[in-house]
């Protein structure tokens, strides 16, 4: 399937880190390296719990010379808020949540080159073109950063939360079918210049396909990284220093203990499965061999919201999902229960080369 579309990206919040400690502090608490993150780059990065499991997933841009936009799940973004605030101690760091000061927009096919044509580029992103997954395109007030917050003297940190006018990436994502994709983020004031043309829904569709999962409250504490093949998108860094759930990590990598990958999965129904379903091999009834992650309605006329029914009573209607699995399960038949029905999912191999492939 290939879309061209620009939809709004509802399900995704912003936490801005400012301070002069901002990208070590963050190289020290994600799995990604923030230290050497530049403008032209974007990192995707989990926050772990002490035992590795996954708290958040995060997609960071560097904003002007030390701050960092971070963009999580909104149902986890509270949460992941006071947790890393938790992490500051001294540190010359600020987070706050700055949701309503940036829109996202999800661009897809010729929405990207569409995008990169807009003068806030100054003609610096359509040389970019395609974008390769994770390589970002920084406006120059992005590039500039936030101005100075004179209330803030000397503490923390020294910028206003304010996104600066002007600022806006451009993000290049993994591919969904044939499609190609992009993140847009830009200041709230600025977001006229690219308004949807279709439904949140087709985005929705697009993550779950892409086989790129994003760590919302249903399966909080549930992964470690490489159980949603984080290690092999650009999620995990090996060579940095400690941060929490590091040394889970590195001993499911180098010790053969990875069990379980992400599949993607399709599936019929009349609501949606939730995240955090689980899934079941008829072998084993009893016992869940999976979970699912996340799943989203394929693109058709009319979509409903997750959760809600197909129009049509007793329709059933395709969707995409992505599930975490037991790789020895990953060869049979797999189900899903709604109102005690067993429900089949039908999986597929997600479609970029695992680490230990390559």
């Amino acid at each position: 399937m290939s879309l061209n579309a620009i939809t709004p990206i509802d399900d995704l919040g912003v936490l801005h880190v400012s301070g002069a400690d901002a990208l070590d502090f963050l190289h020290r608490q994600l799995s990604n390296d923030f230290a050497l993150l530049k403008h032209d780059a974007a990192r995707l990065a989990a926050f772990l719990s002490p035992k590795g499991r996954m708290q958040a997933s995060f997609i960071g841009v560097r904003y002007g010379a030390s701050d960092v936009l971070l963009l999580a799940h909104r149902s986890v973004l509270a949460a992941v808020h006071k947790r890393l605030s938790m992490y500051v101690l001294r540190a010359k760091v600020r987070i706050s949540d700055a949701s309503a000061q940036w829109r996202l927009r999800g661009l897809m096919g010729d929405a990207i080159a569409t995008a990169a044509a807009l003068p806030i580029w100054a003609g610096s992103a359509a040389s970019a073109l395609p974008l390769q997954p994770w390589q970002a395109v920084a406006s120059a007030a992005a590039v500039a950063g936030p101005a100075p917050d004179a209330a803030a003297g000397t503490a923390a940190t020294g910028t206003t939360d304010q996104a600066a006018s002007g600022a806006a990436w451009l993000i290049g994502l993994y591919p969904a079918g044939q499609s190609a994709r992009a993140l847009w983020i830009s200041a709230a004031a600025d977001a006229q210049a690219l308004p949807p043309d279709t439904d949140a829904a087709v985005w929705a569709w697009s993550e779950a396909a892409s086989g790129i999962a994003t760590i919302s409250q249903g399966v909080v504490d549930q992964f470690v990284p490489q159980m949603l093949n984080y290690e092999s998108i650009g999620g995990v860094n090996f060579k940095k220093g400690c941060y929490p759930g590091q040394e889970v990590v590195a001993r499911s990598q180098f010790r053969g203990a990875i069990k379980r990958r992400a599949y993607l999965a399709q599936g019929l129904a009349t609501h949606l499965p939730e995240p955090g379903t689980e899934i079941f091999t008829p072998s084993d009834p009893q016992q869940p061999c999976g979970v699912l992650v996340q799943a989203a309605w394929q693109p058709q006329p009319a979509q409903p919201q997750p959760g809600q029914s197909q129009p049509g009573a007793g329709q059933s209607a395709p969707f995409a999902a992505i599930v975490s699995l037991k790789i020895a399960h990953a060869q049979e038949p797999v189900h899903w229960l709604h109102g005690g029905q067993a429900l089949a999912l039908r999986l597929d191999a997600v479609p970029y080369p695992l680490l230990e492939d390559i």
